[in-house]
């Protein structure tokens, strides 16, 4: 797809795509009645979860949630709780990667769509779900966000225990990005080492010992949204951040609008990729929005990913060529009947969907060929 047949069929579907518009703005779309005609609404099978491609387990547990009876916002920190727990997830929570000084921050952010009240933490250390702690500051407080210091001692003061998230493969991880950053500094790059990683042995060569394997690099999140069978929507998106990030950064994933936001009269949406490209754009709310002018999930989200393209092309470094970024940003759409979509800026992404008919993924759209 290039920017002229993007463009044009957008032109092309707007039309029809406006036809549905007052019908999900006020309650039930076009696809929303078919259900309910059918007599899916208000059945166990009509909750929905979708969540990034790392959150095939996130969804599943989020619709059992859902249709034992739980609110769908617990449902969905439940569900993401279980990569925040995986050490083998170098993107979320323990086992995430850290920032430049080997320290693991975290952000996530949470919204309620019944209520439309939203919680926050950023730069949070030491507290592996920062999305429950993020769903206490919605349940708990007044606030929308809580940051650094004072969300470790917010999780702490409601019982959420002191870990260490560095684990030893991303200690690992980040030692050889050190290793590797700069032949003017004191850290030796492994061709200039006379002794073996462990120190104890000389003239092994570093390479041989497995120093060179590729050093992982991510912008590191986990989206998961769901609906229920009331049509009730909430989000959750959470994540380690960048990898070896500037301490105190924080990305698009803990800020409401950005990395994730809900209007229960319309649905949710979330990001995951270059957080800074999503939040110059206000990319989740900016779809949220696009749907409720009529476009459906997956026409929203390729159309704010083109909005995301047009303000990068202002920063020519962030550019490949004359139309493509050289990063990537996946979206994802969940609108309050059901109707669900995510598309990424190239081929090949997916994502993950829980409902009727089980937990799979699905392949995301893409701006570009």
């Amino acid at each position: 797809m290039n920017d002229t047949q993007t463009r044009r069929d957008f032109l092309r579907t707007g039309s029809i795509a406006g036809i549905g518009a007052i019908g999900v703005a006020g309650g039930l779309s076009t696809a929303s009645a078919q259900r309910s005609a059918s007599g899916v609404v208000g059945s166990p099978d009509a909750a929905v979860s979708i969540a990034s491609g790392n959150g095939l387990q996130a969804v599943d547990r989020a619709v059992k949630r859902i249709r034992d009876g739980s609110d769908p916002v617990l449902g969905i920190v439940e569900g993401v709780g279980i990569v925040e727990a995986d050490p083998n997830d170098m993107t979320v929570g323990y086992g995430g990667l850290p920032n430049e000084r080997g320290v693991v921050q975290l952000d996530s952010s949470v919204m309620h769509g019944p209520t439309h009240k939203a919680g926050s933490v950023a730069c949070i250390e030491n507290i592996m779900h920062p999305a429950a702690v993020a769903l206490k500051v919605l349940q708990t407080t007044d606030h929308v966000m809580i940051v650094g210091k004072g969300a470790y001692e917010f999780a702490r003061a409601h019982g959420f225990p002191h870990e260490e998230l560095l684990t030893e493969r991303a200690r690992e991880a980040w030692l050889r990005w050190k290793y590797k950053q700069s032949d003017r500094d004191d850290w030796l790059d492994p061709d200039q080492r006379d002794w073996d990683p462990a120190g104890e042995k000389v003239g092994l060569s570093v390479g041989d010992a497995g120093m060179e394997e590729p050093i992982p690099f991510t912008y590191g999140t986990i989206h998961c949204a769901a609906v229920n069978t009331s049509g009730d929507v909430s989000a959750c998106t959470t994540t380690s951040g960048l990898s070896y990030k500037i301490p105190g950064r924080v990305g698009d994933s803990p800020i409401v609008g950005a990395g994730m936001y809900v209007d229960n009269e319309i649905g949710s949406a979330g990001a995951t990729g270059r957080g800074e490209a999503v939040i110059q754009s206000c990319g989740s709310f900016a779809i949220v929005q696009a749907m409720g002018t009529g476009m459906s999930p997956t026409e929203a989200c390729l159309h704010v990913l083109g909005q995301i393209v047009k303000n990068s092309k202002r920063q020519k470094r962030l550019m490949r060529d004359a139309k493509r970024p050289n990063f990537n940003v996946i979206v994802y759409a969940l609108r309050k009947d059901g109707e669900h979509g995510s598309a990424a800026m190239f081929p090949g992404a997916r994502y993950a969907v829980a409902d009727g008919q089980g937990a799979r993924h699905e392949p995301c759209a893409s701006l570009f060929d």
